[in-house]
């Protein structure tokens, strides 16, 4: 091996290793890693990324490109939108924003970093570690409700408008099962006077969002494609008469049911899905 070539290996081992190794804060290095947790304390780096391929998320192919265009936008340091995902239990919500930052990887350098739902009050320390970064990062807050106000107006102020908005190079991305995010008492409901303004308030941080994705359950014949996209690529029998008795027996078609299906085969094949 050539002296050169020798010396530029030494160079690339060395900065591999200066990536993994601890910053001298204690705090995991936020470029070293393509996924993190955020406790509200402090960053837990994941190696891999768990989430199927974009070409697996069938019957929400239209909100598929969308999100995913808008996270390899990030990737790529152009402008791109915070993201709202609501709708129906079990459509893929989740696992499109995971899909999405991993396919995203190849567009430029981003990072996924989920935070616990009741770690908001602390994102701000959290964008205090990711400013500044040449690295992009999506903050994934998943399955989110809340039954306060001023958590709302926390996550508001965090979006736009507040001292502490989120860094140029960091965007959000939130699930819910409701379009307005903040959910209402019955005595809210039955109130004729405050209804109003109390659906505009909730809509307030909906509004916030530059992308709201809708997501709505599945009819028969989406999750009959959901069920064999997942299993041609497993390469997995079904039986059609059989992938609808399971979604009867659970109540629901969705990406979940069909994936739970898929499972099901798997196993009994003696086979892994992982």
């Amino acid at each position: 091996m050539a002296e050169t070539d020798i010396a530029s290996l030494l160079v690339r081992i060395a900065d591999t290793l200066d990536r993994m190794a601890p910053p001298a804060d204690g705090m995991t290095d936020p470029d070293a890693f393509p996924a993190y947790g955020w406790d509200g304390k402090a960053l837990t780096g994941h190696d891999v990324i768990a989430a199927p391929p974009l070409s697996l998320l069938r019957g929400v192919e239209r909100q598929r490109d969308i999100v995913a265009e808008n996270t390899a936008r990030l990737a790529r340091g152009a402008e791109a939108h915070d993201m709202l995902l609501w709708g129906a239990r079990g459509m893929g919500k989740s696992a499109l924003v995971r899909s999405s930052v991993a396919a995203a990887s190849d567009q430029g350098d981003i990072a996924l970093v989920q935070a616990a739902s009741d770690a908001l009050h602390t994102l701000p320390t959290l964008f205090a570690v990711l400013k500044g970064r040449e690295r992009h990062f999506l903050v994934f807050i998943d399955d989110i409700g809340f039954e306060r106000e001023d958590e709302a107006r926390a996550l508001r102020s965090l979006l736009e408008g507040g001292v502490t908005p989120r860094p140029a190079n960091v965007r959000i991305a939130v699930t819910s099962n409701r379009r307005t995010i903040v959910s209402r008492t019955q005595e809210q409901q039955d109130d004729p006077v405050n209804a109003r303004d109390d659906m505009d308030d909730a809509l307030a941080l909906a509004d916030r969002f530059g992308l709201s994705v809708g997501f709505h359950k599945c009819d028969q014949d989406d999750y009959l494609a959901i069920v064999a996209g997942y299993a041609d690529h497993y390469g997995l029998e079904w039986d059609r008469g059989e992938a609808l008795t399971w979604s009867r027996q659970r109540g629901a078609r969705s990406g979940r049911v069909a994936r739970h299906y898929i499972a099901e085969l798997a196993g009994r094949a003696g086979r892994s899905l992982d």
